[in-house]
Order: C-alpha cells, then structure tokens, then sequence
C-alpha cells in the first residue's frame, strides 16, 4: 500500500480541516431531525424538504465555486470563506426557534460547505501527482469520516451529561468548527499548480466541449446514484422508528461513520490499483442491500446491520468519485468539472429527499428505503453497462504518467 507519509502536508491539513468541521456539524446533524420533530413539532415532509434543499444547496453552490477557483486561479481563499460561513452558523442552531431559523441556519451553514467543497476537491488534485490521487482523496475522507464519527459520539455523551439539552450540546459545537478554521488559515497554501496564467480564463459555454465522453458519463451516473443516497436524516428517522431512545441516536450516525471511516482509504487506494468503475460499482451493490435491510428491519441488530452497510457504500464510493471526476477533467478546468459534477448531484439530491420524505409520510418508512433501492440497481446497471465500452481507467493512467514523465 501507498505510504499515507508520501502525501504532502496540505493534504493531511486539509484532511484535519474537514475533520474538525465534521465534529462540528455531526454532533448538530445528528440531533436536528429529532431536535425539529420533538421540540419544534414538524413534519418528515418539512425534514426531507430541510435535507434536500440543504443538501442540494451545497452541490449547486460548488459549481460556481468550483468555475470561480478555475478563473481566479486560487482556491484557498473560496475555502476559507466556505469553511468560515460553516463556523458562523453553528450559533444559529443553538438559539433557533421555529423551523424557519433552523431552515435558514442550514442553508447557509450548507451554502458554506458547498463554496469550499469543490475548490478544495481541485486543490487536493493540484497538490499531489496522478499515482498518488486515489490515496489523497482517501485520505482526506478518512480524516473527514473521523470527524463525522467523534461528532455523533460527542453529541451522546454531551446529551447524557446535560440531561438531554440539545441548545447546551449544539453551543459546544460551536468550537471544533473555529479550530477548523484555524487550521485551514494557517497551514495550507494555495497550490502553485493554480497559479493565475493565460490559461485561467471566464468561463463560456464553448468549454463544455472541453470535457470529455468519459467526464459526462461520470456525471449521469453519479447523478442517478444521488438519487439512491437521499439525505442520511432517514437514518436517524429509521432508528427513532424503530425505538431507539432520543439520548442514543447520534449512535446510529457513529455506527454509519464507523464503516465510512475504516473502508474510505483503502477504497481509494485500491482505486490507484484497479479501474475505479469496478470500486464504485461494488458500492452501489453495497448500497442497494443497504436499503434493502433497513427497509425490512424490525429491531435493532437489523438496523445497525443496515446502517454499517450504508456506511460501506460510503466509504467504497465518496473519496473514489473525486478521483475518477479528477482523471476525466482538464486541469485548468478542474475546478469546474468538481462544480459540474456536484451541480448535477445536488438536484439529484434535492429530488431524492422530497421524494424520500413524501413516500415516508404517505407510505411508510419501509417503502422510502425500497425506493432507494432501485435507484441503486439502476446506477449500477449503468456502470456495468458504460465501463467496457467507455474507459480502461488503468490504462489511462499510466498513459497520464508516461506524458508526464516525458515533459
């Protein structure tokens, strides 16, 4: 395996940076579905229509992020300004309320994490040489995943010391987000790779022709995956559905991180390896019998069983996508091709939660996750479809590397 010490230092702090962000949010995330039914009194409707305009948010908003990074030919500054958006809405939540302010909250907590999401992705590309990519995406999505994890068990231990006081807990969020901020601020620079040059011009329309077969067909079938992976609010719902007690459920989410966490490397790694389609494609397997148990559950080894499956699929597919989006996109345009890729997903995202939360209104929460489902067989007909005849991945590479080594 690639030694994680030969991926550069901006890299791990990046990594360290989503990190303490992740601990942050999670420990707000975790709790707010339950937060908005208990105390606010609302509707799993009004949940999933939160989760998909939150969610969806971040994705369109990296496209402009991400085109803006390719033109100004600096990526730090957007990230700063997202992560530092992200910081200054974690108070929001503490004194929300009514469901309005905690809409707002999240769409501008979201609105942050989608200006820093995609030049970030294209800094990690700049900063590190094409063998390396699987790793460093991995990489920083294990460090991320850690995060999401300590979050969700923070917030169980902060829930059982106070007495189940969610302002109190959501208060204490609020530090590890400036920590994050920190860090970013202090020991990233901004890649040399984008550096302002001729290349970096507005974007216009006519460089869409610039992205390849192989790049949209990455888009169309990671937008039909989105609709597969609708807002992880459904999990936390699904553990309250089943008896969970309020204090608890964070645990679920830690369960789902837990897998995310340990799988989220290797998978990229792998993916230096092996052509990535196949790495993604076992995911979408992964993730079709994911919804599959936790739509039949009826206790709670069932669905623990479900959500580490969920959690799997997370880890085999996240980290491996930025890579696979970085392999098919030309380097002055990276930015934009993050942007795009997350444009598509994000209105995939938004349709999967309004979707997600009628069927569990109207239906019952066994049907939303039958749904999910058959989203995931078809995102991974269509990957076992394209692969053969659109891309040899590996050979890619090493084509890349040999250019490389040339120049």
């Amino acid at each position: 395996m690639k030694k994680a010490e030969s991926i550069p230092r901006g890299v791990w702090a990046l990594g360290f940076v989503s990190m303490f962000m992740d601990v942050s949010s999670e420990v707000i995330h975790s709790l707010l579905p339950i937060f908005l039914l208990s105390v606010l009194q609302t509707s799993v409707t009004a949940i999933g229509f939160l989760e998909g305009i939150a969610e969806g948010a971040v994705l369109v908003t990296k496209m402009f992020s991400g085109t803006l990074s390719d033109w100004l030919g600096k990526r730090k500054g957007l990230a700063l300004l997202g992560y530092g958006m992200a910081a200054v809405t974690k108070p929001l939540f503490a004194i929300a309320g009514s469901y309005a302010m905690v809409f707002a909250a999240r769409l501008l907590d979201r609105v942050g994490k989608g200006i820093r999401g995609a030049p970030r992705d294209a800094m990690i590309a700049d900063l590190v040489p094409q063998e390396l990519r699987g790793a460093s995406y991995g990489l920083r999505q294990t460090l991320d995943t850690v995060g999401a994890l300590t979050g969700p068990l923070l917030a169980t231990v902060l829930m059982l010391a106070t007495g189940g006081n969610f302002r109190l807990v959501f208060w204490v969020a609020v530090v590890p987000a400036i920590v994050s901020v920190a860090i970013l601020a202090q020991f990233v620079d901004e890649p040399l790779q984008t550096a302002p040059g001729k290349e970096h011009v507005a974007m216009r329309w006519s460089q869409l022709g610039e992205f390849s077969a192989a790049f949209w067909s990455i888009l169309v079938v990671g937008s039909i995956f989105t609709l597969a992976r609708f807002s992880e609010a459904f999990l936390v719902l699904r553990a309250s559905d089943v008896g969970i007690a309020e204090v608890y459920l964070p645990m679920t989410m830690a369960a789902m991180y837990t897998t995310y966490t340990v799988f989220a490397y290797p998978a990229g790694w792998l993916s230096d390896r092996l052509d990535r389609h196949v790495v993604v494609a076992i995911g979408a397997a992964v993730l079709m019998s994911a919804d599959l148990v936790l739509a039949r559950i009826s206790g709670v080894v069932g669905l623990f069983a479900g959500i580490g499956l969920w959690g799997l699929h997370m880890g085999l597919t996240q980290g491996v996508f930025a890579a696979l989006v970085a392999d098919a996109s030309p380097a002055h345009l990276r930015g934009t091709a993050f942007g795009l890729f997350n444009l598509a997903g994000g209105i995939a995202l938004l349709v999967a939660s309004l979707v997600a939360g009628r069927v569990w209104d109207n239906v019952g929460p066994a049907a939303t996750f039958y749904v999910g489902a058959a989203f995931a067989a078809v995102a991974l007909i269509g990957l076992l479809l394209q692969r053969p005849s659109n891309f040899d991945t590996k050979s890619q590479r090493s084509n890349l590397t040999l250019v490389s080594r040339q120049k």
